[in-house]
């Protein structure tokens, strides 16, 4: 039921919001081509087009039109620190809604879509598939696994999205991204190199600060380890937000070196208005040649 009314709110707003051409949360990489323009910095310089850049001895790059019958993949982290929200959603629903609005985004274009979901105890390979009714069974399907104790592997479960070797199309990697940076950034490099990649950070804002609420516990829910914290410490907030801005500029500092689009959504905030602004930024960013 629950993720029936998520279903008819993206369509109903997603569709009402985003009006124009085929669009979806990237461009696509296309295969037919289309029209050079002049090189801008940010461009792909896999899509130089060379005969034009030595009759007009101006660097030039060959655009393309997003293919319809293209293939996305999502990696989807369900690891057991998804269980945590302190604002209007836990970040597991926002990791399934997000994964809803890629869904929506892509089958409306008759392209097949599929997943890998990794938990503490498994990694879960569900087929890519075209078409609305196998788009729903797949969410149902992602939507009921469940969460373990004990940590997941980040890095292994990008790295499925590597194997077997596809050809170009979409990936979508969902997370919290609550793991050492070492652990995922060379997959998701790798990932970023033949796939035109989007990652989706998961956030809550008790991850970034700390409120001055006296003592608090806090339990690990992937250790199961329980600390007391006194949030009245004017300079324990001030570290903790410190560390905690710090993680987040290497989270964003790895996305960038993979090639990947970045959106950040966050359990305090309009999830679906941050997704449109994001695909209005992502549809600017093309026409000027630049964007990811």
């Amino acid at each position: 039921m629950v993720l029936n009314r998520l279903q008819l709110l993206i369509t109903r707003k997603l569709d009402g919001l985003l009006q124009g051409d085929y669009l979806g949360l990237l461009p696509g990489p296309g295969t037919e081509a289309g029209e050079s323009r002049e090189y801008r910095p940010g461009d792909d310089v896999r899509r130089m087009d060379w005969p034009v850049t030595a009759r007009t001895t101006m660097p030039h790059v060959r655009q393309t039109t997003a293919d319809r019958e293209l293939e996305t993949w999502m990696a989807i982290d369900v690891s057991a620190s998804l269980d945590f929200g302190t604002a209007k959603y836990l970040k597991r629903d926002l990791a399934l809604a997000a994964a809803a609005a890629v869904t929506h985004l892509t089958v409306r274009g008759g392209n097949r879509i599929g997943a890998v979901v990794g938990t503490s105890a498994a990694i879960t390979r569900m087929p890519a598939r075209p078409g609305r009714k196998d788009a729903q069974g797949l969410l149902r399907s992602i939507a009921r696994i469940e969460p373990r104790a004990g940590r997941a592997s980040l890095g292994e479960l990008v790295d499925a999205l590597n194997r077997p070797p596809r050809r170009r199309g979409q990936a979508v990697v969902i997370s919290d991204f609550m793991t050492p940076v070492d652990e995922w950034a060379r997959p998701l490099r790798k990932l970023g190199v033949r796939h035109d990649l989007l990652v989706v950070e998961i956030v809550d804002p008790r991850e970034l600060e700390l409120p001055d609420v006296g003592v608090m516990v806090f339990a690990d829910p992937e250790t199961g380890r329980v600390h007391e914290v006194q949030t009245a410490d004017p300079v324990l907030r001030a570290k903790y937000a410190h560390a905690a801005a710090t993680q987040r500029a290497e989270i964003a500092s790895a996305v960038r070196a993979a090639g990947a689009a970045h959106l950040r959504l966050r359990t305090d905030s309009d999830w679906l208005i941050d997704i449109v602004r994001f695909v209005a930024a992502q549809r600017h960013a093309r026409t000027r040649g630049t964007a990811r």
